[in-house]
């Protein structure tokens, strides 16, 4: 759940190491290619927001991890929720719609913002939350034992959230615990501490979550719930266009996109990002010459840079004609 309280309970006494619980990815995707980590646990005591590394990747007062689908016919196609380490149910919730809170036909909360979800046990005071699961989905009940990875639901859009993704949280008794830096008493951005996961997962910045070539402009709604496909456009199209779709991105950042086919560059772009955002798109494009598209392959490249340092890059393509 989102609490603006969160920010504040890292700053609680020495973190005990003893029983601690072994953490596993809490989705069936790959980090990097299906899914992404939208944001992570504040760890700012004020009313700003800071991740375990002082970065911006979420938002005052969240507690836990968001690990986020590329799309929402992603969600749609059926992606499994994972229990993230061995232990017992404590409690669920399923029913709730599968619906953005920002839709103006969503349903009032009343206090559920996990949504559809479950509480696990793992024992020495350790328990993890996972929320806005799938309406119908939960497959667990109170008091069954479940092992890591064993499938638990289905990522969906219940609860106080604008896109489908699984939020894990993490307590030790009253204290909510960042998997990725569990010892309060360590500043963000310190060195780097083990975490709990099983296998280390690595941070990333913010980067480009997808990227393609289509005939027209695609609008952001229409990238975000089903991006077009980078299918074979006729020499006919009305235009070519590259977009991409970018999370975690920083005022400075730069993005530089270059289309280019058989006859050289048909557009291109760097520009500099204005604007801290979770979410973002871009894209480039040029209207058809008289007499069509010249018949080969298309590219779309884009490189996003941080400070002088490359962050993420991606490449589109597509066959035009003959």
């Amino acid at each position: 759940m989102i609490r603006r309280a969160a920010c504040a309970l890292f700053a609680a006494a020495a973190w005990p190491a003893a029983a601690q619980p072994v953490m596993h990815l809490p989705v069936d995707c790959a980090l990097g290619e299906t899914c992404f980590i939208q944001n992570y646990p504040d760890h700012d005591p004020g009313p700003g927001f800071s991740d375990f590394t002082c970065g911006p990747l979420g938002y005052d007062g969240h507690d836990g991890t968001d690990f986020a689908l590329l799309s929402l016919a992603a969600m749609q196609a059926g992606v499994a929720v994972l229990a993230p380490a061995d232990g017992v149910v404590t409690g669920t919730r399923d029913g709730m719609q599968d619906i953005a809170v920002n839709d103006p036909a969503a349903p009032p909360l009343d206090g559920r913002d996990c949504g559809n979800g479950l509480a696990i046990d793992h024992g020495g005071g350790w328990v993890s939350q996972l929320c806005h699961l799938a309406q119908g989905s939960v497959t667990v009940r109170t008091g069954d034992r479940v092992t890591a990875g064993q499938p638990v639901g289905r990522v969906g859009l219940s609860g106080r959230t604008e896109f489908p993704h699984v939020h894990l949280s993490l307590r030790q008794g009253d204290r909510k615990v960042d998997p990725f830096a569990p010892d309060p008493a360590a500043a963000c951005g310190g060195p780097a501490q083990p975490g709990l996961w099983a296998a280390p997962i690595a941070y990333a910045p913010g980067g480009l979550v997808g990227a393609g070539i289509t005939d027209h402009a695609p609008d952001y709604a229409a990238i975000q719930s089903a991006p077009p496909a980078t299918t074979p456009l006729p020499r006919s199209a009305p235009a070519l266009v590259a977009w991409a779709l970018l999370y975690g991105t920083r005022s400075g950042d730069r993005l530089a996109m270059r289309l280019t086919g058989p006859d050289g560059t048909v557009a291109e772009d760097s520009s500099t990002v204005e604007r801290t955002q979770a979410r973002s798109y871009r894209y480039i494009g040029r209207r058809a010459p008289p007499g069509g598209w010249p018949a080969g392959d298309y590219r779309a490249s884009l490189t996003l840079t941080r400070g002088g340092t490359v962050i993420a890059r991606h490449e589109a393509r597509v066959t035009v004609g003959p």
